[in-house]
């Protein structure tokens, strides 16, 4: 039943399981993308929001702390993003790779597109949880 719910809603998450992130303030980038439904595989323009580890979509673009998502990806889970034109054959595609699955997005240009992926690619590296603290290894102090 609670798959129904996501597939009806649009949630990809629990509502509100945001971890406390105030995706309607000061976001690390937002903008307009055509995104592919996860269960119906038709093409619909969200507004998304990245925000510390978290990419957010809403139907408009006036976000508010009131806005309700229509889903949220955390891009510690995520393993790639990259372009997608040679796969969905669509000008200024890209893709976004979990473990499980693969989510594709179509930006506006081919410079909307890059911001994206560097954004989002910055965001998996900051909030990658395949290096804690104590396995970093700081060279310099080695050094004799």
């Amino acid at each position: 039943m609670a798959s129904l719910w996501r597939a009806a809603t649009g949630l990809t998450e629990k509502p509100n399981d945001y971890d406390g992130v105030e995706f309607w303030s000061n976001p690390e980038r937002t903008g307009w993308l055509t995104k592919q439904g996860e269960y119906i595989k038709t093409w619909r323009r969200r507004w998304f929001v990245l925000k510390q580890g978290k990419l957010f979509w809403f139907k408009d673009s006036t976000v508010t702390r009131a806005s309700r998502t229509r889903g949220v990806i955390p891009v510690a889970s995520c393993l790639t993003v990259k372009g997608a034109e040679d796969v969905l054959n669509k000008q200024y595609a890209f893709e976004l790779s979990t473990r499980s699955e693969t989510m594709y997005f179509i930006a506006d240009s081919e410079k909307e597109k890059e911001d994206w992926i560097n954004s989002i690619g910055r965001s998996i590296v900051q909030h990658s949880r395949s290096v804690t603290d104590s396995e970093v290894v700081d060279y310099d102090s080695k050094k004799e």
